[in-house]
């Protein structure tokens, strides 16, 4: 990067801030030499004749598409606006940003107070027409590119799980054959464990109570935990939420199931705010295969215990009498609030 005579001794005055950001924190630990490079700009801005030069990092690990927030950009923006900095450096225009709203943000800021946008292509006046005309082509080329990658990505995971093929983390019970096959695990006991589950649920006829037939026989369940070796099984007296887990996974059906879930987007303080792990209806799964792989039950008894967890949930529906749950209770889930129309219990 050469002198340009866009710097001027105006310009030299005030700071320069280098903005370093990488998107996610794989890369942070992965890609080096990517941040060898941003972190240079702090000596290619020295030798432009710039004495004050800062450097702002917050964001490493931090993605520039507008759905996450981003402190060291906030606080780039902040010192833009009060006017104190010459020049902004950055490696390439996606770094600053991948949204059009961010870019095109910064750069009228810059325009404004007169601040350089500086990368290893060239010098930048956002105050100047074609200066800021190629700032904006670059923006939304930037813009351009992440979309186009998404769409790439997302299209070649669809295809491999339509084959069955994408691999996931398998419930506990599960593995992956070397051969690329679901298959389950070879220890008889977490075999055993998986199948005791559901033979409960048929006999009891509600996850609960199946929980509690666990607990009261202390009865262990095995579950997967992340430790410093990695994946382990442990085992441990179950809870709620496990027993569910088993009961709702298709993948105990013989099923492959992909897309279950899905991501929301909000507008929260003129942002977009984007939420993961939203339970989809199975109708709209983007990947169901049956038959698929050795089951622990058949699909129509998986079917069955979805429709006697959804007639057992409270409140689900308004007027509906319930499932019962075992016990003794005369009328169970039928009295009902006058008011309110809640059912009722005892305590």
């Amino acid at each position: 990067m050469s002198a340009n005579t866009k710097v001027t001794a105006d310009h030299l005055r005030r700071r320069a801030l280098v903005y370093i950001r990488q998107s996610s924190p794989i890369q942070v630990a992965n890609n080096l030499e990517s941040q060898r490079r941003q972190y240079a700009l702090a000596d290619q801005a020295r030798k432009l004749g710039f004495q004050q030069v800062e450097v702002i990092d917050e964001d490493l690990g931090r993605s520039g598409s507008g759905q996450v927030d981003r402190p060291g950009f906030a606080r780039l923006v902040a010192e833009v606006c009060d006017g104190n900095v010459g020049a902004v450096f950055c490696i390439e225009a996606s770094r600053l940003a991948r949204n059009g709203r961010d870019w095109h943000h910064l750069i009228e800021l810059c325009g404004l107070v007169r601040a350089l946008v500086i990368d290893p292509d060239g010098v930048y006046d956002p105050g100047l027409l074609n200066d800021r005309r190629l700032l904006g082509l670059k923006g939304t080329m930037s813009e351009f590119e992440l979309n186009l990658l998404r769409q790439r990505c997302q299209e070649a995971i669809r295809q491999k799980a339509q084959r069955g093929e994408l691999q996931f983390m398998l419930p506990v019970g599960y593995r992956w054959a070397p051969n690329g096959k679901v298959e389950k695990d070879p220890d008889r006991r977490v075999q055993q464990a998986i199948e005791l589950v559901f033979v409960k649920m048929e006999e009891c006829g509600s996850a609960r109570q199946v929980l509690l037939w666990f607990r009261s026989e202390k009865v262990s369940l095995p579950a997967m935990i992340y430790g410093e070796s990695g994946r382990e099984l442990i085992w441990k007296l179950p809870i709620y939420n496990t027993i569910l887990r088993i009961l709702r996974n298709p993948m105990y059906a013989g099923a492959y199931a992909f897309g279950k879930t899905e991501a929301r987007t909000r507008v929260v303080g003129g942002r977009a705010r984007k939420t993961i792990g939203h339970v989809k209806p199975p109708e709209n799964w983007t990947v169901l295969i049956r038959d698929h792989h050795a089951g622990y039950i058949a699909w129509e008894r998986y079917e069955h215990n979805q429709a006697l967890l959804a007639d057992n949930a409270h409140m689900k529906s308004r007027m509906e009498p319930k499932a019962g749950r075992g016990g003794r209770s005369l009328l169970a889930s039928l009295l009902r609030c006058r008011r309110c129309g809640r059912m009722l219990h005892v305590a």
